[in-house]
């Protein structure tokens, strides 16, 4: 099987649990990109057997999050799984929340959680944090592009949108507002909107896909809209396949191709995979022989 799956993750699991429950019922490799915390739900993306090659194409940087922020506490973790180390009685309000949330958006930087995936000599700073030890991290650059407040739960507790880059950490975020505001807050709730192209609205259960993974595979060109297509002649569909360099005004002299491009490649009616135009040589990237319901 080929393909990808925009999978809801449930809370309560973990994203590689998610990513194992889809590889046994596909019986093939599968990847994924934008791990979610097991406490958080949303959108996690999977790619299975042949389309795992575009993981680094298809998934843009763009993420949409819903999340609660409850103030008042600053937990271990920063989030609603921690110890409560802090506590404040300082309360923003929604204007006062609104009057900060500017020094957020656009381009900021932001330290990195212990209680997350990146490693430190081989070994992922949140198995560190489990054994009481705290490491200095660098600060990275991240770009938030907006963050609003829709709504309120309590008189500690907000429901923000927020929609940013890649390698922003929401729970990291919800403290550093806490902190910005005299206050201290943790993330107590967080719903992964979407990931590029794939939104909440259209994902499926593990459940649903496990019973029949074949209606919930889609192809993957339908996410690659961003790379203009080429259709090429029958007679190139063997030399595609094997990858090999394209002579353009030997094969496709018709073209109009601009240099230094990337493109969807086409012969037959099927996805062949991506290709790159340069000097006058169109240069397979990755290739994609296979309709997407076959099997390997």
């Amino acid at each position: 099987m080929n393909g990808i799956v925009n999978l809801y993750k449930p809370p309560g699991i973990t994203s590689a649990k998610a990513v194992y429950k889809v590889k046994q019922a596909v019986k093939t490799k599968v990847g994924h990109a934008g791990t979610l915390d097991p406490e958080a739900a949303g959108v996690l993306p999977i790619l299975v057997g042949r389309a795992t090659k575009f993981t680094d194409y298809i998934f843009g940087n763009t993420k949409t999050y819903v999340v609660e922020i409850m103030f008042g506490a600053k937990t271990t973790t920063q989030d609603a799984t921690g110890e409560i180390i802090l506590k404040n009685d300082n309360i923003p309000s929604a204007e006062e929340i609104i009057a900060v949330l500017p020094k957020f958006t656009g381009q900021i930087q932001q330290v990195p959680p212990m209680y997350s995936a990146l490693k430190r000599d081989g070994l992922k700073l949140y198995e560190l944090a489990r054994k009481g030890l705290q490491i200095e991290r660098e600060a990275r650059n991240i770009f938030i592009d907006s963050i609003n407040i829709i709504g309120k739960t309590s008189e500690k507790s907000y429901i923000l949108r927020v929609v940013c880059g890649k390698g922003t950490y929401i729970r990291t975020l919800c403290e550093d507002i806490g902190t910005a505001l005299n206050s201290a807050a943790y993330m107590n709730v967080l719903i992964r909107e979407s990931v590029g192209e794939f939104y909440i609205s259209d994902s499926v259960s593990i459940e649903e896909f496990s019973v029949n993974p074949l209606a919930y595979l889609k192809e993957p060109d339908l996410y690659l809209k961003e790379f203009k297509p080429i259709y090429a002649p029958t007679k190139l569909k063997k030399l595609l396949e094997n990858g090999a360099k394209i002579n353009k005004e030997q094969f496709l002299p018709k073209l109009s191709l601009e240099e230094e491009s990337v493109y969807r490649i086409y012969c037959d009616d099927l996805f062949m995979g991506l290709g790159k135009y340069k000097n006058n040589i169109l240069r397979p990237q990755l290739v994609y022989t296979a309709q997407i319901l076959d099997t390997d």
